[in-house]
């Protein structure tokens, strides 16, 4: 019985210890009287900090209860190496002389004097290619007896920017813009009164998507468009009252007044097919060919419009040069007059014709 008595009192103490930790985990103190049945566990509430993950980074993986973010990077457009450009700028000033001292077969002394200005920018970079390219020229020409007159003047700028699937293929999936006018008046000499062409007047910019097959860094480029917009712009209002250059010519009273001034422009739809081609045919002796072929679906389809130009660059040295070549354009929307001599025969008939320009050209040429 003593053993059963210690065993029970051994036991009444073990609850009174445990009772007492429970209630004393909030308090410093033991409570004199506390109720068994009434026991309460307060556990103590942790707050957790909420992790700081910088908006770089996405959560996604939890390993061990520890999350691990990984770094988000943006993708970017990779950056075209200089490499992949070819840039060149060329100036060149050329002299034409003629001169005649007691020449006993007779002829007149004269002299041209012109200036050519060319910028081009080519990139060839994996999947992509962009030419573009600006050409300015102006020449005067002046014989004896007679007053300066213009020999050559024109503003060019061509863009032309492709995309290839592959690195495999030529052929580019394109889209071309090109821009010409001039930059001072035309006259049909020997009259200088009434200009026959000015600046804008015609301006003639296409624009249009298509192929191209381009090999050696765009120095050879073929380039189709079945869908190009031809707009031909005429800003003197002069020439536009006159329908000059294909655009709508102003409607007149029986007095000759202005009823409806003549239209600014005039846009065609149709296929442009261009070729440009630079290459070394002997030593110091280089071709620079180039053609633009368009014809127009809704108005003369079949009914081409050429501008094809081709010189050869004899190089003396690195600043002396010589330029042989020729340009042929038609363009069945530039008119020439009818005229007729004071008796009624006809000296030329009007409507569109064949131009034709021939040069031969020694010049100084400095590259920057």
């Amino acid at each position: 019985m003593p053993v059963f008595r210690q065993l029970i009192v051994g036991v009444t103490l073990f609850c009174c210890l445990l009772s007492h930790s429970l209630c004393a985990q909030d308090r410093g103190h033991l409570p004199d009287i506390m109720p068994i049945d009434t026991l309460k566990a307060k556990w103590p509430v942790i707050k957790v900090a909420k992790p700081r993950v910088p908006l770089t980074f996405n959560f996604a993986k939890y390993q061990l209860g520890v999350q691990k973010a990984k770094e988000f990077t943006p993708r970017r457009v990779p950056k075209i190496p200089r490499w992949a450009w070819e840039n060149g700028n060329v100036f060149n000033v050329n002299l034409n002389e003629t001169a005649f001292v007691n020449w006993n077969a007779g002829g007149n002394s004269a002299v041209s004097v012109s200036g050519n200005l060319r910028l081009f920018r080519y990139l060839t970079y994996k999947y992509l290619s962009w030419k573009n390219e600006l050409r300015v020229g102006y020449g005067i020409n002046a014989q004896e007896n007679t007053r300066l007159r213009k020999a050559e003047d024109y503003v060019r700028f061509t863009s032309t920017f492709s995309y290839r699937r592959d690195t495999l293929t030529n052929w580019f999936y394109s889209v071309k813009l090109d821009f010409n006018t001039q930059m001072d008046d035309g006259f049909k000499y020997p009259n200088r009164e009434t200009p026959i062409s000015r600046f804008m007047a015609p301006g003639y910019v296409f624009f249009g998507m298509g192929t191209s097959y381009i090999i050696g860094n765009n120095k050879f480029n073929l380039y189709m468009s079945p869908v190009t917009m031809k707009s031909t712009l005429v800003l003197d209002q002069t020439l536009a009252n006159q329908g000059a250059f294909g655009v709508q010519k102003a409607e007149l009273d029986a007095d000759g007044n202005i009823l409806v001034p003549g239209e600014n422009l005039f846009m065609e739809l149709g296929i442009l097919i261009t070729h440009d081609w630079e290459t070394k045919i002997a030593k110091n002796v280089f071709m620079d060919h180039r053609l633009n072929l368009y014809t127009d679906y809704l108005r003369k389809f079949g009914n081409v419009d050429v501008n094809w130009e081709l010189t050869f660059n004899l190089v003396v040295n690195e600043h002396i040069k010589t330029d042989v070549g020729f340009q042929l354009i038609y363009d069945d929307d530039i008119k020439f007059d009818r005229e007729v001599d004071m008796d009624g025969n006809v000296i030329t008939p009007g409507g569109a014709r064949t131009q034709l320009r021939q040069f031969l050209a020694v010049g100084m040429s400095y590259t920057f």
